[in-house]
Parts: structure tokens; sequence; C-alpha cells
């Protein structure tokens, strides 16, 4: 007999918790951060620590069956999750540290609950703005409860503006997009789980990353997705894998627009290849 999926939980649940986790969490550190430098350079703050232990602890008490993943455990502990096929919450306490500890207003807490291998829900939340993106699968891709179908941008390649992450794209594809850019206009933010969010809301009709971690992609990409939007790897690759492998993503608002994106990245002569 088939395994049944387990009740995925109530998404007003989640996100009320990850919404006043923040709100308690991230902004009261806003002007007072204590930052730390990790072993690979990577900047982390008492406001990511505090965020994890605090949604984890809540998050463990509402739903004691669903282990959680955080960027913050070790790396042994992560991978020690995946030895185990029983649900799993991906979350990144503080998507955009770097911003955060510099008092750039661009950062946002991600969370996804991956189920038999696949995401089934996913919530970002700015508490800046007090925007909360958010999907599953028995709800829409939403942004603070209105309908997030972004639809054809109408746009062509030429007219669309571009969120693009030069900094870990292969050095190669950099300088083809700077010398023969096919976009009208480029912006990087910062905080991947929200770019993915903004594309889904129409705020940039394109999207480049050459590296994103799991607990970066694993919420933003799918409520891209269940908004209507399309992405895969530069190797043309599903972006979402259930496993810690970093990977690499393409996206567009529309399937017209991701694939003359898709076509342009490949018609160079080089095999980009991430590092």
């Amino acid at each position: 007999m088939p395994v049944e999926s387990p009740p995925i939980p109530d998404l007003r649940s989640v996100q009320s918790l990850v919404v006043a986790a923040a709100r308690a969490e991230l902004l009261p550190r806003l002007d007072h951060v204590a930052r730390q430098t990790k072993a690979d350079g990577s900047v982390v703050t008492e406001a990511d620590l505090a965020m994890q232990t605090s949604l984890s602890n809540q998050l463990q008490a509402r739903w004691p069956h669903i282990r959680l993943l955080g960027e913050e455990m070790s790396a042994t502990e992560q991978a020690r999750l995946f030895d185990d096929p029983q649900p799993l919450w991906c979350l990144d306490p503080l998507d955009g540290t770097s911003n955060f500890a510099c008092g750039i207003p661009y950062f946002a807490v991600s969370l996804a609950l991956i189920q038999q291998g696949r995401v089934v829900l996913g919530v970002v939340y700015d508490p800046l703005r007090d925007e909360c993106f958010s999907a599953s699968d028995t709800t829409a891709a939403s942004l603070n409860g209105a309908p997030l179908p972004p639809g054809p941008s109408g746009l062509g390649l030429q007219q669309s503006i571009a969120i693009v992450d030069f900094k870990r794209l292969p050095p190669a594809l950099s300088a083809r997009l700077v010398t023969a850019t096919p976009y009208a206009s480029q912006r990087s933010f910062g905080a991947a789980a929200l770019d993915w969010c903004w594309l889904a809301a129409g705020r940039g009709q394109l999207y480049l990353h050459g590296r994103q971690n799991l607990w970066d992609y694993a919420a933003g990409h799918y409520i891209l997705q269940r908004a209507g939007g399309h992405a895969a790897t530069l190797d043309g690759e599903p972006v979402f894998i259930a496993a810690l492998q970093a990977r690499s993503a393409v996206a567009a608002v529309d399937g017209e627009l991701f694939r003359a994106w898709q076509d342009w990245l490949q018609a160079g002569d080089d095999r980009w290849e991430i590092a």
C-alpha cells in the first residue's frame, strides 16, 4: 500500500510563529548588531543565533514530529538530518546577514517544510516592510494574503530587469553579461530568499545566481513556482534537490521569458561550472 503523506501544518499558524519571532528577535537587535565571522568567512550575528533558537523551540513545541535543519547548525548536524526521510523544517533565521549587520534594509527569515523529498510549504518574512510571502501545497502563493501570480510580463529580454548575483557566477559568464548585456537593467540586493519572492511579486523579471545553499532557496524558489514562475539550474536541472549540495539558479516570471533567458545563457561557448 502507498504511504500516505503526513498532513501539512496549517500555513497561517506557521506564518504567525515566523512573524512573531522575527519581530521579537531581529528588529530589536537591528541598531545594536553584535557580529562575528564564521570559519567560511561569512558573517553571523547574535540575531541569527537568537532567531534560530527561538523559532526552533516554537516549531518543536507545536510540531514535535518535524525535525529542523538550520543554517547555524554545524555541518555534521546538518548532514545527519538527511539520513532520516522524516519531514524536515529548513530554516535560514536571517537571510541577508551582511545587509542586517550594515543596516541595509533588505533581509528576511526563510522557512520551508520538506516532506517526502519535496518542499510542501514555504514562508519568507521581511520584518522591516512587514511583508510575508507564503505558499503551500494546499494554498496559493501570496503576499500578506493577496494572491501572487505575476502572470506574463509582456516584456522581452531586453526590456526586463534582472536580479543578478555576480559574486558567485563563473567569471566567463560574468564577463559576457557585462560586455553583451541582454537585459535592460540589473540589480543585486544580497538576500536570496527575498530575491525569489520579489521576482514572484513582479519586482523584476529575471534572476541569476551561481551558488545557493538549501536554506537560501528552498522557500523562495517554492513560492516563485507556486506563483507561476519558472526556474532551473545553469545546467538545466531542477533547482531543488533534497540535499545539502549548493545549486545555481536561473529564473523568470513566465515561461516565454524564461526560455529566452535560458537560450541567451546557453548560447555562449563556455560550459558554466559552479566554483
